[in-house]
């Protein structure tokens, strides 16, 4: 019976905030990284509530919004600048080999992801690890932590409950939704953040995964 691991992309398998940070930087060098990332953090998922606008153009509103809460100018040429980094932002040094072994242990592996199908192809080439199925804000026609994205994929696999666990950095977006489905979550916790929601693990990347998974669901 399949084993199915799915995975949240951006700041679990890509280095969202060191891709935004660096786009931002560029843009604002004398700007403090740190605080623009944290206005981005709290101005983002604002803009992706109850929408299913393109990620493309929640980037360009959410750079804008930092821009004008912070004070900072930003030309017109430079509103897509986020959207036109995001196929540059590497993967974590963890991931590809994580993501091979978790295969050649017979687990199938899904992206359910916050972005643009185009987007998240360009992601997956610089990962170097096809996934089985690949689930974006279009297909679900919703943001995380909406549930639209464990609904599409529960339509299109059939996945069993019990075979089915998924791996993602973020608690907002990811661990308390999983917990209202009812879905065995992994965190990675890349940033050393606290949190009391319910997972049946914790890891700081994915090297350890593999074992991890194979004890919660036996081949």
């Amino acid at each position: 019976m399949d084993r199915w691991a799915t995975f949240d992309c951006y700041g679990t398998l890509i280095d969202w905030e060191g891709g935004i940070g660096s786009a931002m930087s560029a843009l604002w060098p004398s700007a403090n990284r740190g605080r623009l990332l944290l206005r981005y953090h709290e101005v983002e998922p604002r803009i992706q509530q109850g929408s299913g606008r393109p990620y493309r153009e929640v980037l360009a509103l959410a750079l804008a919004e930092v821009a004008r809460i912070e004070g900072l100018a930003l030309p017109a040429e430079a509103r897509e600048a986020l959207g036109d980094s995001l196929p540059d932002w590497p993967p974590f040094p963890d991931v590809p080999g994580g993501l091979r072994e978790l295969r050649s242990r017979g687990w199938l592996l899904g992206i359910l992801s916050n972005t643009d199908p185009d987007l998240l192809a360009a992601s997956t080439r610089a990962i170097g690890v096809e996934p089985d199925l690949a689930i974006t804000a279009r297909e679900a026609g919703s943001y995380k932590p909406a549930p639209g994205h464990w609904l599409e994929f529960k339509r299109r696999t059939g996945a069993d409950p019990g075979r089915h666990i998924h791996v993602a950095a973020s608690p907002f977006h990811d661990l308390a939704p999983c917990v209202e489905l009812g879905i065995p979550a992994v965190w990675i916790n890349r940033m050393g953040e606290e949190s009391d929601l319910p997972r049946v693990a914790d890891l700081p990347d994915l090297t350890g995964l593999p074992d991890i998974l194979d004890r919660l669901v036996k081949p």
